[in-house]
């Protein structure tokens, strides 16, 4: 059944009422504060219309009503109006950008949680780029005494990794310059994935000379690519408990049960590509965030998904500016990462 205008405008109504005061909402106070040109008692045949259909719940007799999981879905997909970042949440993202290099991506990864944390009032996540889907984009070697030499790995997402090698003897800068081009040469455009026993036999089919330099080295940069994948940073753990939903032990248990979880987290964090999801309630898969709501969007270069940014709150969260933030914060990043890893 489709909802008319009236109730499409009630439902509407009530949804932003409870969102900002956290009380269940009543037929008077939507008549006093929304002026419809309706009384009170057509306001309240409406709503219980509402509830009849699992728009609204009652949480007790003679309370007003609350929205339901339902309704919050509706009012996301036909009802809201996203809300553009005010000056102060624009002007905190670009002082963010302004202060941080972003010359490597776990370094902005790290603390734009942060940022995201402050503005919205919620516990932030941000899911670091995948290792494994990335490709070498440069190795450099340098050698740090006779037998120490170290790793530089950059990835086309920007991500950095060093690494000590310890080699068997002493080698010259002209063979340590060969073995770096070479390496560059094999490895480069390639994602960790792509580097089998197939590549790593062809480098040392190619330097014959140097197998048992190349035994040292290969290894220890292969592990060191495969042993780092994806990270997710949390930041802004304790806010959701400023929300009287959160004065509910239980709730409060299982939520902290998630944050303890990170497996759950990179599961939550890594379900698609899409730009922009909301999960509300129910519609979440672990039981531990079946009270709270879920907004991620990815950030990107390109077509390329890197990781995502996200926060965890309550139902009752203010939706239309949260979209809007992350909207603001990942176009931002993404205009960003593509400038710098273009370069």
């Amino acid at each position: 059944m489709s909802l008319g205008d009236r109730k499409r405008t009630i439902l509407r109504a009530v949804i932003i009422d409870y969102i900002d005061t956290a009380e269940p909402v009543g037929s008077r106070t939507i008549a006093k504060k929304y002026e419809m040109g309706i009384s009170s008692a057509t306001i309240r045949n409406e709503m219980a219309d509402l509830e009849e259909l699992g728009y609204l719940e009652q949480p007790h007799t003679s309370a007003g009503r609350i929205p339901s999981d339902k309704g919050y879905r509706f009012f996301v997909n036909e009802l809201m109006e996203l809300q553009r970042p005010s000056s102060y949440e624009i002007e905190a993202v670009r002082n963010f950008f302004d202060r941080t290099t972003i010359d490597e991506i776990d370094n902005i990864i790290k603390q734009i949680s942060k940022v995201l944390s402050s503005i919205t009032q919620y516990t932030s996540a941000v899911l670091s780029p995948s290792v494994k889907k990335s490709s070498v984009k440069s190795i450099q070697l340098i050698q740090m005494s006779l037998t120490d030499i170290i790793a530089v790995i950059v990835t086309d997402t920007g991500i950095v990794r060093h690494c000590k090698i310890k080699i068997p003897k002493p080698i010259s800068s002209n063979t340590l310059t060969a073995i770096n081009n070479m390496l560059n040469e094999k490895l480069t455009g390639l994602t960790i994935e792509d580097i089998d026993l197939s590549v790593i036999s062809s480098i040392q089919l190619e330097m014959k000379g140097y197998n048992e330099i190349l035994n040292s080295i290969i290894p220890v940069l292969n592990e060191s690519l495969k042993s780092f994948d994806c990270d997710i940073f949390l930041d802004g753990t304790t806010n959701i408990f400023h929300y009287p939903e959160y004065n509910d032990i239980e709730k409060a248990k299982n939520f902290l049960s998630l944050l303890e979880h990170k497996e759950k987290l990179l599961d939550i964090f890594s379900e698609d590509d899409s730009n922009i999801t909301v999960s509300i309630g129910k519609e979440n898969i672990y039981d531990e965030v079946k009270d709270c709501s879920i907004v991620k969007a990815s950030y990107k270069i390109g077509d390329k998904t890197l990781g995502k940014i996200g926060v965890i709150g309550p139902t009752r969260m203010n939706y239309a500016k949260v979209i809007g933030i992350l909207k603001y914060l990942t176009d931002t990043l993404n205009y960003i990462l593509k400038n710098q890893l273009d370069e």
